[in-house]
Formats: C-alpha cells, structure tokens, sequence
C-alpha cells in the first residue's frame, strides 16, 4: 500500500475515542434483543473491525510511551511512592 492510500484510509478511520463509543453503542443494540440476525452479524462484523482498530491504537501508544521513556533514560521508571510534603508530619494532620 502506497503511503498516500495508507494516510487516506488512517484519516477515514474514526479517533480512538469515537471507536470506544461506537462500540459501546453497537454491543447495546446487539444485547437489546431487537436486532434480526442479519443485523447483529453486520454489527458483529463492525464491533470486530473496531475492536481491532482500538487495539492497534493502544499497542501505538504502548510503542510510542516506550520510545518516550527510553529517550528520558529512564527517568520515569517506577519509583518509590514518597508522601507529599507534610502527609507524615503530625503537626499538619
């Protein structure tokens, strides 16, 4: 796939957001009971693509998270839970 077909089928995918909801609004209708099976297999088959698609989203983030770390350092690797300033003083509790 050429990278102007790959960047005009990114921008007619919806944000991962709007993907959330729509799938969220899609397992409503199926689990209504209103649906003929017709139907429910064509949502299926749109819950899976979206299903999918807020899959790859998130692996992107996970990727894109990783990459941000590595370029810190490592300077947000877990560290210790410290108290804010105050919490374990007993004069301001």
């Amino acid at each position: 796939m050429s990278k102007a077909a790959k960047a005009s089928a990114e921008a007619e995918q919806p944000a991962f957001e709007e993907a959330v909801k729509k799938l969220e609004s899609i397992l409503e209708a199926m689990e209504s009971d209103d649906l003929p099976l017709e139907q429910l297999l064509q949502r299926f088959e749109e819950g899976t693509r979206l299903y999918r698609l807020c899959q790859e989203r998130l692996a992107e983030a996970e990727v894109q998270v990783q990459r941000l770390e590595q370029g810190l350092g490592g300077a947000l690797a877990a560290q210790p839970d410290e108290p804010l300033d105050g919490a374990d003083d007993p004069e301001t509790v």
